[in-house]
């Protein structure tokens, strides 16, 4: 893998999101009302991928970050969280989910036997933005159909 593009995965996903979680920190502490920040990770934060270390890098870092960040902010009343997806059907993936053999070889590793929903992810940040979750920081939340449960053991391995 060249450099550049190591660099590239590790700025817009880790670094840009310490850049963003920075900013929002600082007015929601300056401002006195406290808030939460959610970042979008990845069920790639633990299940490597050939392939793409960059963004598993990223992804590991990325939950650890907000688990720093969500310490560090905890006495501001500053909630900081991750939601990890797994696969769901989004127009990056397409190729995937158009092709017949490919959507099987990727069901086989999800146990709900289903490919996840844009609005699920959605539904999970606002969850963890709301004063339902204000005892909720730190955590990482799969939205994964349980891939991250390992699939392939389901029957001894």
């Amino acid at each position: 893998m060249p450099l550049d593009a190591w660099r590239k995965v590790l700025d817009i996903n880790l670094t840009g999101a310490f850049l963003c979680a920075q900013r929002a920190a600082r007015l929601m502490v300056q401002g006195k009302a406290g808030g939460a920040i959610v970042n979008i990770s990845s069920v790639h934060n633990v299940i490597p991928w050939g392939g793409y270390a960059h963004y598993c890098a990223a992804k590991a870092g990325l939950d650890m970050l907000t688990k720093t960040v969500a310490l560090e902010l905890a006495t501001e009343n500053v909630r900081v969280n991750s939601v990890a997806p797994g696969a769901i059907g989004t127009p990056i993936n397409e190729d995937v989910w158009k092709d017949p053999e490919g959507l099987r070889d990727l069901l086989r590793k999800i146990p709900t036997a289903r490919v996840g929903q844009t609005e699920e992810v959605a539904a999970c940040v606002a969850f963890l933005c709301s004063d339902e979750a204000s005892y909720v920081t730190g955590a990482v939340l799969y939205v994964d159909g349980g891939m991250t449960l390992y699939p392939e053991f389901r029957h001894g391995g």
